[in-house]
């Protein structure tokens, strides 16, 4: 999981940072940014990361968008990483390279220069560079495991209809939060999007066909005392995206099979309605966000 900062001078420039020979891409450039902490949110890895790789402190102002991809590494198995993108503005420091980092050069680059260079595929991405897509990764090769706290991805839905009604899934006893009701959505899988991840949810919880609307939020939850579905304690922390989804065509709703047991009831409320359930934490801020 990975957050990166699209920073712009007053000309248009972006700050961009060039990978040393400790990195997987010597001599390619990107965004500046990188891997999620534990526990940490994502927005504040930005601006760890901008502070290590380029000397600036930085202030996120706007979330840009957030996307998936399978790498192959040259030096490594191919690799399933979420990445989350923030638009930033300077408020200090002074520009200079890392030291014994993965990056050995930050450098503002000129927006009519920026398609000359060597860039990741996701940075050209984030940029609306054309890019020659490198061959995808197989999505059935073996995910790369690692033990320890665990850290997920989730994407999920503020689903409304024609009627303004809004969809809601109840978590199961047994699983953190059981009782209340949730946004409609989950964890990615290997190889899928946030939205593509969204999508399948959307449909196995609740039987619903939706189309997304646009970003409404980026955040995350640390609960080092979490409890799994077993009641074994797990160091849990979960990065979480809601989108705003539409469902045109609602039908009723039923929890398939393929929902795993973690959901077990699906309904459309009323607003009046939703007031009065127990709700979870995501789904009280995503409701208040949406206003």
């Amino acid at each position: 999981m990975a957050a990166y900062g699209v920073c712009r001078a007053a000309d248009g420039s972006v700050l961009l940072t060039r990978g040393s020979d400790l990195s997987s891409y010597p001599g390619v450039w990107s965004l500046p940014g990188g891997g999620v902490e534990h526990g940490e949110h994502p927005a504040d890895a930005v601006v760890r990361e901008f502070a290590e790789e380029t000397g600036l402190t930085v202030g996120v102002t706007g979330v840009r968008g957030v996307t998936a991809d399978v790498v192959a590494h040259p030096d490594g198995p191919a690799e399933h990483t979420d990445r989350i993108f923030y638009d930033v503005t300077i408020t200090g420091g002074e520009l200079r390279p890392e030291t014994d980092g993965t990056t050995d050069l930050a450098e503002w680059v000129p927006s009519a220069a920026v398609a000359g260079l060597p860039l990741l595929p996701f940075t050209a991405r984030a940029l609306g560079v054309p890019f020659a897509a490198p061959a995808e990764a197989p999505v059935d090769d073996e995910p790369v495991h690692r033990t320890g706290p665990v850290q997920r991805f989730g994407a999920y839905g503020l689903v409304t209809d024609p009627d303004g009604r809004i969809l809601l899934a109840r978590i199961s006893e047994g699983f953190p939060g059981g009782g209340r009701w949730h946004l409609p959505g989950g964890g990615t899988d290997y190889g899928e999007t946030p939205e593509q991840a969204l999508i399948r949810e959307l449909y196995e919880e609740t039987s619903q066909i939706g189309r997304l609307d646009g970003l409404i939020s980026v955040g995350h939850r640390y609960d080092p005392a979490a409890l799994g579905p077993e009641g074994v304690p797990m160091d849990w922390h979960v990065i979480r995206v809601v989108y705003r989804v539409r469902v045109d065509d609602p039908v009723p709703a039923t929890v398939t099979e393929a929902a795993g047991g973690s959901t077990d009831r699906a309904s459309w409320f009323t607003p009046a309605e939703v007031a009065e359930l127990p709700l979870t934490e995501l789904a009280q801020e995503s409701l208040a966000d949406a206003g």
